[in-house]
């Protein structure tokens, strides 16, 4: 199994360890010390060896910032992670913080303190948030200390080992572009900038370049690996040979020469010397390596990372692979809805949901000889209050029973060599109330409205975002998460630089896979959500336009439950999609299925609804 769910912290264990940092502050010259989430290669996932902030404060939430100082300890998350911070810190030591509104810069800023001395480990904090400290301390006076070690490293006296997941290769059959010309087209762009070499420290980007696949953190199958491709077409690939058997080896050989972590300084330091202009994310690449490129007389050019772009744009091949890895995780959803429908309300917990999911898509890939790799991400499985929790992890602790009567969510995902899904059901247990069903229409027509959205080219994230929620603002509701994220193909779940929300500018480009999954969330009741994934596409002309337009073409296809919709607040279109995507839904994942009452149960689920 992938996911584990026994409780992995406690609010116990916060003073003890906080009050052993603060007694290094005095050694190390520092008033306080900020302990993020991200390790040196800024993921969303990071090794058992890097999770600092769950160490210090029983947080395990994959976006937040713990704030040390002297006499106060604040641990900064969004709005996601609120009710799970209440239920895992320590609230006799920690506070919380608004990650969003007012993130660690901005609180430094307003409360630090005149003359505050932060110490941070500069390896774990990138360019453009160093700057956002350096100013925020400036207006009080104070200094950022960038410290020779992570006092927390010191203090974690069984701290585990650094990962060593075994490389693979991600064959052109499923790249669709051989990686020694991804290279090449870098290599290209670069001497057209007059740029003698680029950094690479994003782990996904260094996947996709090299057409290799990692298992060093959960769900996201890159390799903890950094590089460095120079102008004149060579590439450096800084990984360690514990990690590549005999094939993969070989075929690194061929495109790059592949060295030991530990050779990153000295060969950064080399292709900075004499002037030379290293391109580097400042969003991504650690300070730490920064520093390294100026200290050896060269210039770090801040730009975007060459692969994000490229990498979010889906070529023909990856995009038909994600297809096909949707159909077949289509299926394993159908096998695990028709499970939970004959199981008796009452008898069924979280786990058990998620456990039999996980399973489910096991043996379809099996059948299919498409393995599952992994889950994409720890399925969120909430019954009823659990559900309002935005991204809830069930555990041994938390876990219950899914009783009658309530909303039952379930937001899960899947890694196949041909793609990355992640899906969103919500299904009613039983007969649920008119409020529970009023609101998960709600909620559909904002997802259907994004389906059909048409929009010319230039067309960003945050301008398609309100088409998700004008239904519920109707209603005088909201949610508080974005629309939709980027997705990788068979790399991370949450990619960028696409997003459908408030606050992106991405222009959205033909190719880029994202999610679309609004939601409502009601506090200690209930919450729906509803998700789908999409690819952006050249849309049908449209008769008497004046423009070309973009569309969006859905690849996730699953029933969506037809007990929880209420026809008459679909409009005459709405209702069309909906019925026609169930249309859809039968006939492609029908052919998938053998057995004879999920096939039924596939029939019933997909009837078309009336007014």
């Amino acid at each position: 199994m992938f996911q584990s769910f026994e409780v992995t912290s406690t609010p116990h264990f916060g003073k003890d360890r906080v009050s052993a940092l603060r007694a290094t502050f005095d050694s190390l010259g520092i008033d306080a010390f900020l302990v993020p989430r991200a390790d040196e290669f800024n993921g969303e996932y990071v090794p058992a060896c890097s999770e600092r902030l769950a160490w210090l404060t029983g947080f395990t939430g994959s976006a937040g910032v713990a704030l040390i100082l002297r006499t106060q300890a604040i641990v900064f998350v969004d709005g996601r992670y609120v009710t799970q911070l209440a239920e895992q810190v320590d609230g006799s030591v920690f506070s919380g913080g608004d990650l969003v509104n007012e993130p660690p810069h901005a609180w430094l800023a307003a409360n630090g303190g005149k003359g505050l001395r932060l110490g941070i480990d500069p390896w774990l904090h990138a360019g453009a948030e160093v700057r956002r400290l350096e100013r925020a301390l400036s207006e009080i006076g104070g200094n950022l200390v960038f410290l020779p070690h992570n006092p927390l490293d010191r203090l974690w006296s069984d701290r585990p080992a650094e990962p060593l997941g075994a490389v693979t290769i991600q064959n052109v059959a499923q790249a669709g572009v051989l990686a020694s010309d991804k290279i090449a087209t870098i290599a290209a762009n670069l001497s057209k900038k007059e740029l003698a070499a680029v950094l690479i420290a994003d782990p996904s980007s260094v996947a996709w370049i090299f057409n290799i696949r990692g298992a060093d953190v959960p769900h996201t199958p890159h390799p903890l690996a950094r590089a460095i491709i120079h102008a004149d077409g060579r590439a450096e690939l800084f990984l360690d040979k514990r990690k590549t058997g005999i094939e993969p080896e070989a075929y690194l050989g061929q495109i790059c020469t592949q060295l030991p972590p530990s050779a990153l300084e000295e060969r950064l330091a080399a292709a900075s010397r004499d002037g030379g202009r290293v391109l580097i994310d400042p969003d991504i690449a650690s300070h730490a390596l920064v520093e390294i490129i100026r200290k050896a007389g060269g210039e770090a050019v801040e730009g975007i990372d060459p692969a994000k772009l490229p990498r979010a744009v889906k070529n023909d091949v990856e995009i038909n692979g994600s297809a096909a890895a949707h159909l077949q995780d289509g299926a394993a959803m159908v096998e695990f809805l028709y499970w939970l429908s004959q199981e008796k309300p009452g008898t069924v917990s979280e786990i058990a949901a998620a456990e039999h999911l996980e399973a489910a898509r096991a043996r379809v890939g099996q059948s299919m000889q498409n393995p599952l790799k992994d889950i994409s991400f720890d399925t969120i499985s909430g019954a009823g209050e659990h559900a309002a929790i935005m991204h809830y992890r069930v555990t041994t602790e938390s876990n219950r029973i899914i009783e009658a009567g309530e909303l039952f969510l379930i937001d899960s995902g899947a890694q196949y060599i041909n793609g990355t899904t992640d899906i969103t059901r919500t299904v009613g247990i039983g007969a649920v109330s008119e409020e529970h069903r009023r609101f998960f229409t709600l909620v559909l027509k904002g997802m259907i409205q994004i389906s059909t959205a048409r929009f010319p080219r230039g067309t960003r994230g945050c301008d398609l975002d309100p088409l998700a929620r004008i239904a519920l603002w109707r209603a005088g509701a909201d949610f508080a998460h974005g629309t939709g994220h980027g997705v990788g193909s068979y790399l991370s779940v949450h990619e960028g630089p696409q997003r459908i929300s408030r606050l992106s500018t991405q222009e959205l480009l033909p190719g880029m896979i994202l999610s679309n999954e609004p939601g409502y969330y009601r506090p200690g009741s209930f919450g729906i959500r509803i998700e789908n994934l999409i690819y952006v596409r050249e849309a049908e002309e449209i008769e008497g336009g004046d423009l070309a337009m973009l569309g969006f073409e859905t690849l996730t296809f699953c029933p969506i439950d037809r007990s929880l919709v209420i026809p008459e607040l679909l409009t005459h279109d709405e209702l069309h999609w909906f019925n026609d995507y169930h249309r859809r839904t039968r006939e492609a994942l029908m052919p998938l299925i053998h057995d004879h009452d999920v096939r039924a149960w596939l029939e019933n689920a997909t009837l078309p609804l009336e007014y």
